[in-house]
Order: structure tokens, then C-alpha cells, then sequence
């Protein structure tokens, strides 16, 4: 089977979207489908070309057999609403150009939250007269909304008609979490086409691992309980609240917070850190994905963090995943939804409050206080951490592609959700 992919961002850019994509088409190759992705020159999120790549029109290059095509977009920092629309438009223009002179595929997948991906690979799929299937990793626009980057507007609601359009000329839905199918059903679109293909780990990857010497030397971690975040430092993580944490903590000379990635919000955090002589914080920036496990070493506990707005009750985020891979107890301050409901169920941490630092500080000093629990926790977190494999993952959404070419009709994603 050919397998058209479009997805704003792929490896070696290392948020969720690029590694989801890439993992699982790691695998349809490896099963003996052709993958042809359809994305940009590497740059998120500082809006950098990376070394060895020139934002050209065109550059055709195979990655773990995977053939990827890059095509030129408008280069911008993410952040900025109105920069990072200019950034989609330009890339669904360009993927138009050179994405319909693509030999003709089976089926053209598009992957969200870059809502304009979604529609250009609708549009390939008017182009080779295939199916389109919508894999939906968030609720666009409403989780911009949620953050505050645009307001309700009379242009949002024009975007939310043809976000509901796309879903229903798609020939199937791939939502990442139960709640994402929920929210589409409840606005009209037939739940007999939305499968639920949650995210998942590389389990090859990411595995329990003793702290890495080198950097605990470097950040003089010895003997300190360290809770980590790794992950796009965004307006949606609402970071500025673990620092008021930290403040919190200054006088807990046992406790360190580890802050890993990069984004529109790091250089303010920093400013902060600086400002309030957070010693207790760690800020390291963005890293290759070769060396995530090295950071991942590093903690004690994950800490998965959100916004305070129920669009985000209906997100996974990806990196808890990657944590209980690494045997980690997690922390989430979050919205309750379907990833509190994973973390309770599998007993693989705790719960808090969002965007409240003292509940931060008590679930933190709670487990640094009990290591007997901490134990429980994460040798939980790597029984759990099997049940959300990568290649599990991979199947399920094969099964659903081979469906939908096949034109099994109503019945296609039903069958899908019904094996998860």
C-alpha cells in the first residue's frame, strides 16, 4: 500500500507530532508499505532552519526508508499568531505545488493541530481521487482559543465550519483520546467514523536507566529529588506556575526542577528564573531526541503540565507516555480528563490541581518524602508503559488505513474502536 503523510513537522524536529508520524511510519515501512511524507524544512519551534537543511523549494531525502518531502514555507519562531499563520499558509500552498506531482497513493493521511495540513491533504486526496483520512492530535481552533493566541471571532467561527467540513468529508477520523471523539460527536459528526488511536512510546527507546553521571555532575543533581519537564516550553503548559512553585521551594534545599525543551515561552521563564534567583530550577534547551533518555535519567518524577481551561481535559499529552516507558511516577497539572483518568487507573502517580503551585509543591514533597510509594509507582508506570506501545499503536491505525481503502463503508472505524 502507498501512504501519502501530511504533517507540518517531521525528524529531526522532536515535538509530539514529528515523533508520532515518524515511529509509526517506521513501522508501516518495516511491514512492507510505501510512506511518502509531505512536510517543511525542519525549524520548530525557534523558527531555525536546522544545520544541513536550506529552506528550498524543494528536497526529497529517505529517513529509516521513510521518503520525505520538504518543501519551502514563510520560516517563523512559534510564536505569534498572526507569523505562525502566515508560516501554515505558506506551507499549504507550497505542498499543493509540489505534493500533486507526488505519485498517486492509496490514501492521504493529514495530520493536526496545523489545521492547514489538514486541509491540503483533503485537497490531495480531491487531486488523486483517494481517500482522506483525518488524524486529529488536537481541537483546532478551540485549544487557540483556550491559550489566549486568538480570540472568538467571526474568523474562528468561519475556521470551525471548515474544521467540521474536513471531518465530515474525511473518510475516516484518527482521534488521539477518547474525549476527541466525544467532542466531535457531540457536534454532529458520526461516531462510526472516528477511531480511537491513542498516542504511544517507542518502548525500544525509552527504558528505565540509571541517572547519566555526566550530567548529574554538571547540574550538581547528587543526592536531590528532581522533578522534570520535558517538552515545547508553550503558552498551553503554562510553565510560569512551576517557577511560582519553585519560589515556593527555595528554602528546600532537596529539590530540584528540571525544565527541558524550547518555545514561545522560554525566554520569559528564563527572565523569571533569573528575577526571582531560582536556583532551584534547571533550564536546559531543546535537545536531540537521541539524548531526551539522558535528561529523562535525571528525574526522580515527570511532570506533565497544562493550562487551566477544559479544552485541555481532553488531551494526552505524549510525553507521559515516554515517562512510564522510563519507569517515572508522574505528576499531572491538568484539567481532570481522560489522562487523569489513565494516571489513576494505572496507579501511576498523582493528580493536582492546574495552575496551582501550592497543590504542586505538596504532591512534589509528598513523593520526595516516600520512597516506598515511589517505588510502587514506578514499577507501575512500566507495566502500564506496554499497554501504550508505539507498534500497538502502529497496527491499530494500519488496520484502520487498510479499512478505509478498502471502502468497508460505516462499519470501518467502528471496528477500530471497538479493539481499543
Amino acid at each position: 500500500m502507498k501512504i501519502l503523510f501530511v504533517a507540518d513537522n517531521y525528524p529531526p524536529e522532536v515535538n509530539a507530532a514529528a515523533t508520532r508520524v515518524s515511529e509509526r511510519a517506521n513501522y508501516w515501512v518495516k511491514w512492507g508499505h510505501q510512506v511518502t511524507v509531505l512536510t517543511s524544512c525542519p525549524n520548530f519551534p525557534q523558527g531555525v532552519v536546522y544545520p544541513g537543511y536550506v529552506n528550498n523549494w524543494y528536497r526529497k531525502e529517505v529517513i529509516d526508508g521513510v521518503t520525505v518531502i520538504r518543501v519551502k514555507t514563510f520560516i517563523s519562531p512559534n510564536k505569534g499568531f498572526v507569523m505562525r499563520v502566515i508560516d501554515f499558509v505558506s506551507f499549504f500552498f507550497s505542498g499543493i505545488l509540489f505534493g500533486s506531482f507526488q505519485s498517486r497513493p492509496d490514501v492521504v493521511i493529514a495530520t493536526s493541530p496545523q489545521f492547514f495540513a489538514a486541509i491540503l491533504g483533503w485537497f490531495l486526496s480531491i487531486r488523486f481521487m483517494r481517500p482522506f483520512i483525518f488524524e486529529l492530535g488536537d481541537i483546532w481552533p478551540a485549544s487557540v482559543v483556550a491559550v489566549g493566541a486568538m480570540r472568538k471571532s467571526f474568523v474562528v467561527k468561519i475556521i470551525e465550519k471548515l474544521e467540521l467540513f474536513l471531518y465530515r468529508r474525511a473518510g475516516a477520523v484518527m482521534a488521539l483520546t477518547r474525549a476527541f471523539r466525544d467532542n466531535l460527536v457531540r457536534r454532529g459528526i458520526p461516531a462510526g467514523k472516528i477511531a480511537v488511536v491513542r498516542n504511544g512510546v517507542e518502548l525500544s527507546r525509552y527504558k528505565p536507566l540509571e541517572r547519566d553521571i555526566e550530567l548529574t555532575t554538571k547540574f550538581q543533581l547528587k543526592d536531590k529529588f528532581v522533578v522534570g519537564f520535558v517538552g515545547t516550553h508553550g503558552m498551553a503548559a503554562a510553565l510560569h506556575n512551576v517557577l511560582h512553585a519553585a519560589e515556593k521551594l527555595k528554602d528546600d534545599d532537596s529539590i530540584r526542577i528540571l525544565l527541558v525543551g524550547d518555545g514561545s515561552e522560554r525566554l520569559s521563564l528564563l527572565e523569571y528564573k533569573r528575577e526571582k534567583k531560582l536556583d532551584n530550577v534547571i533550564m536546559q534547551g531543546m535537545v536531540p531526541k537521541s539524548e531526551v533518555q539522558r535528561y529523562w535519567s535525571l528525574c526522580d518524577v515527570a511532570l506533565v503540565h497544562l493550562r487551566n481551561v477544559d479544552v485541555f481535559s481532553e488531551v494526552i499529552p505524549s510525553k507521559m507516555f515516554e515517562a512510564m516507558a522510563m519507569g517515572l511516577p508522574v505528576i499531572a497539572a491538568m484539567p481532570p480528563g481522560e489522562a487523569i483518568e489513565i494516571i489513576e487507573k494505572e496507579g501511576i502517580g498523582l493528580g493536582v490541581a492546574p495552575e496551582d503551585p501550592d497543590a504542586l509543591v505538596a504532591a512534589m514533597k509528598s513523593l520526595a518524602a516516600d520512597k516506598s510509594r515511589l517505588a510502587s509507582l514506578s514499577n507501575a508506570s512500566i507495566a502500564g508503559a506496554k499497554l501504550h506501545s508505539r507498534r500497538r499503536q502502529a497496527e491499530l491505525a494500519l488496520q484502520l488505513i487498510e479499512l478505509v481503502v478498502a471502502e468497508r463503508g460505516s462499519r470501518q472505524a467502528n471496528l477500530i474502536s471497538e479493539a481499543i
